[in-house]
């Protein structure tokens, strides 16, 4: 019989699964390994669950779970199974048409780009712009100062902006456009 820790962590974990493997499939870079990530750090958690602290953020417990798997991963080198570039998926469904070979490409310029960052640049952006955590949040799911967090995102988002060509002028003026 489960205790009603374990059920709210299920429930959560649930829920969280998509924000979860999105950011594997980022650390990774591999649908394949991603998924056996998060699978490894569901296991984790429902096997402490009774670790998690109810009122506590879960997303930020999840995240960190999941990193230090990867950093484990890392550590212990390459193991079995091939490195597939989602990228060279050519069997993947999706409509033709120049709009969307037009965002394939960008998109594959700033996956590139963004495969180019260093790690800890690479994690605060993914934290930050695409798991929409706050600067304070980052900081302590990485155990680093917030100024570190801003400084390792500012210079992130300024390699992304070259890479892409834009301009600081364009970028401003985007940002700009963006708040109207």
């Amino acid at each position: 019989m489960m205790n009603q820790t374990d059920e709210t962590v299920e429930g959560q974990l649930v829920a969280f699964l998509p924000n979860l493997r999105r950011f594997a499939i980022s650390l990774t870079g591999s649908r394949d390994l991603a998924d056996d990530l998060v699978q490894t750090a569901c296991e984790r958690a429902l096997n402490n669950a009774a670790s998690f602290t109810p009122g506590t953020r879960f997303d930020a417990w999840m995240f960190r779970i999941l990193r230090n798997l990867w950093i484990d991963h890392l550590r212990r080198g390459k193991t079995a199974g091939v490195h597939e570039d989602i990228d060279e998926r050519h069997d993947l469904a999706g409509v033709s048409g120049q709009q969307v070979t037009e965002a394939r490409l960008t998109l594959r310029s700033v996956a590139e780009a963004v495969a180019l960052l260093p790690g800890e640049q690479r994690e605060v952006l993914l934290l930050v712009c695409v798991e929409d955590m706050s600067y304070r949040d980052t900081a302590e799911l990485l155990d680093i100062p917030i100024g570190t967090v801003m400084s390792r995102l500012s210079r992130a988002r300024r390699f992304l902006a070259e890479a892409a060509g834009i301009s600081g002028e364009m970028a401003r003026s985007s940002v700009e456009k963006d708040k109207k």
